[in-house]
């Protein structure tokens, strides 16, 4: 996946009006197969994936003991037996081997990586355009939901997920039919002024929608709680990695958290810049993201500060290269797209 194709505002562009496709194949597949397949994934992830319903999935965590995240992942249950893990690509060996290393559980851990493709198509015209395509039931699948179809005759599994914000699909194939895929894929979207995006505008687009990224806004250092994850924790559920630090940090308070926030003076606020209180002094925190928002038309950012100063509305003052320029905490995410 390149940074661009024909440039990242274009490709932002043509996500955020009418669709984008994305080669998301560098991303990472473990499949869980077992008679206590959901007990394992319980006790691995943070989220409640034994209440998951067969073609439901939901977004989860991988943490160490001490509570810091392993990876964040999108958790999909084919059935009661066998569960289906999308994880970040730098980390899809690291979390094949953590999970391969917890035992007392009836089930098996194969790291899939190499079986499957991953294509996304996303934006506002993504289910016309993937409609065309197939004779699967899109609007019949819900957000966070997937079925086992086809895609132009090639046998794929379709979920309603993707990291832009916007409404779209997340499709695994075998890996010897993406090409074809692809190119078939392209055409229908450049029909309606869509266009391949690389992770330029993957970045933007993530970042307006207030996602976070494993490497920048989460590792092992950070926790759910502090990252604003715990709708994500089943911190009253059964016992999980990670949780006894979980439940000690929030019994504490948390000392920092991640906030957003928009740049008020003229500067754009990079990943690593120092995080200061107003009037300077010395950092606070740091910049985990941040750039320039094609659509909010805003230099946004976000990162970990103490938790007395981290309210909707605080003042912040980033270090842009030797210039201080004042920032402002926004709840929410910058991008929230309307109803269609």
């Amino acid at each position: 996946m390149p940074v661009q194709y024909s440039g990242v505002l274009e490709e932002h562009k043509a996500v955020r009006t009418a669709a984008g496709l994305f080669d998301v194949s560098h991303m990472g597949e473990i499949e869980i197969r077992g008679p206590e397949a959901a007990a394992f994934v319980d006790y691995a992830a943070t989220n409640h994936a034994s209440k998951l319903k067969p073609g439901q999935a939901h977004y989860s965590g991988l943490l160490y003991d001490h509570g810091g995240f392993v990876d964040d992942i999108l958790v999909h249950k084919v059935a009661g037996d066998h569960f289906f893990l999308c994880v970040n690509a730098a980390n899809q060996e690291k979390d094949f081997e953590h999970l391969r290393s917890l035992q007392g559980f009836q089930a098996e851990v194969d790291l899939a990586s190499d079986r499957y493709a991953q294509l996304a198509i996303q934006g506002p015209c993504a289910l016309a355009t993937l409609a065309k395509l197939t004779a699967t039931d899109l609007a019949a699948i819900r957000y966070y939901w997937f079925t086992d179809g086809a895609v132009c005759g090639v046998p794929a599994r379709i979920a309603r997920t993707g990291y832009t914000g916007e409404d779209g699909f997340e499709i695994f194939c075998a890996a010897p039919d993406a090409p074809a895929l692809w190119d078939r894929l392209l055409e229908a979207a450049g029909a309606i002024g869509g266009k391949p995006v690389g992770l330029g505008a993957r970045d933007t687009l993530r970042l307006e929608a207030r996602l976070p990224l494993y490497g920048n806004d989460l590792d092992e250092t950070t926790t759910p709680l502090e990252a604003g994850l715990g709708w994500v924790v089943k911190l009253d559920g059964a016992d999980f990695i990670g949780k006894p630090a979980l439940l000690e940090q929030k019994a504490k308070g948390v000392a920092r958290k991640l906030v957003g926030f928009v740049m008020r003076g003229r500067g754009v606020a990079r990943h690593g810049y120092a995080i200061h209180a107003p009037g300077g002094g010395d950092a606070v925190g740091e910049v985990t993201s941040g750039t320039f928002g094609p659509t909010v038309e805003k230099n946004i950012g976000m990162g970990y500060v103490p938790a007395a100063m981290a309210a909707p509305g605080g003042a912040l003052t980033v270090d842009c290269r030797g210039k201080m320029i004042d920032a402002e905490i926004v709840n929410g995410p910058f991008y929230k797209r309307g109803k269609r």
